[in-house]
Formats: structure tokens, C-alpha cells, sequence
């Protein structure tokens, strides 16, 4: 199987993200995994790389929605700003905890948005977005 260069998981709950870590390094679908526990510190490090040609992006962004500072969805909204399709290309998949309607519609109806996820991501559907990476 082929993998991603970089994931990175934006999310303010460390032991989920720990958990993401180990089971992004069971099914060993990336070289590098890199993460921040809040939309705005994460934020400011992809708008640097945007700004010096987007080559060292992430490949593919897990967003939670619910986080203090900057949540998911302003998120979103600054990257897209920025971001432009001659950059690497980046997909993000909304991650939550949260089985609500309003945000599953939200991520569903945004076209920066590969997918809404529910908390934890499994090992088979990290496959499954790598395989979509590269199809």
C-alpha cells in the first residue's frame, strides 16, 4: 500500500490524539505524523508553509470541530483563504465526537471537506483515505 508523506491532527484532546498516533502507526499509512492541540497554533504553522509554496503541507488534515481559540470550522475558513489548488494538495476530514446533525450537514455541505468522521478513527478507514489520497 502506498502511504501519505505527512498527517496532521488538529485536536485539543491529547489522549485522543495519542490514540490516533498509535493507530495511525499500527496500520503505518504515513512516514510523519504531526500535531496541535489548537486550531490557531496549527493555523499559523500551515499559513507559513503556504507562504513558502505549500511543499511541506500535510497530506491529509484530521480537524476536530470543537476547540477553544480557533474551532474546525474557522479553521477551515482561514486555510481556504490561503490556500490555492496549485499548492500541494490537502485534504481535510472533519473528526468529532459530536453525532449531531447540524455539524455532519456543516462538513458535508463545505466543499473544502472530504468527510465528517466520528471519533476514533478506525484502522480500516485510515486506509481507506489513503487509497483516496492517491486514486
Amino acid at each position: 500500500m502506498t502511504k501519505l508523506d505527512t498527517i496532521c491532527i488538529i485536536d485539543d484532546d491529547n489522549i485522543y490524539t495519542m490514540l490516533l498516533k498509535k493507530t495511525i502507526s499500527k496500520f503505518d499509512v504515513c512516514y510523519r505524523v504531526e500535531s496541535f492541540n489548537n486550531g490557531k497554533i496549527a493555523f499559523e504553522s500551515l499559513k507559513q508553509r503556504i507562504e513558502e509554496g505549500g511543499a511541506t503541507l500535510p497530506d491529509v488534515i484530521f480537524l476536530d470541530v470543537n476547540m477553544p481559540v480557533l474551532d474546525g470550522w474557522m479553521f477551515v475558513e482561514e486555510f481556504y483563504k490561503l490556500y490555492n489548488t496549485g499548492l500541494k494538495k490537502v485534504l481535510i476530514y472533519v473528526v468529532s465526537s459530536s453525532i449531531a446533525v447540524e455539524d455532519r450537514n456543516k462538513a458535508k455541505s463545505n466543499p473544502n471537506i472530504q468527510d465528517y468522521l466520528v471519533k476514533p478513527i478506525s484502522g480500516s478507514t485510515l486506509q481507506e483515505i489513503v487509497a483516496t489520497f492517491h486514486s
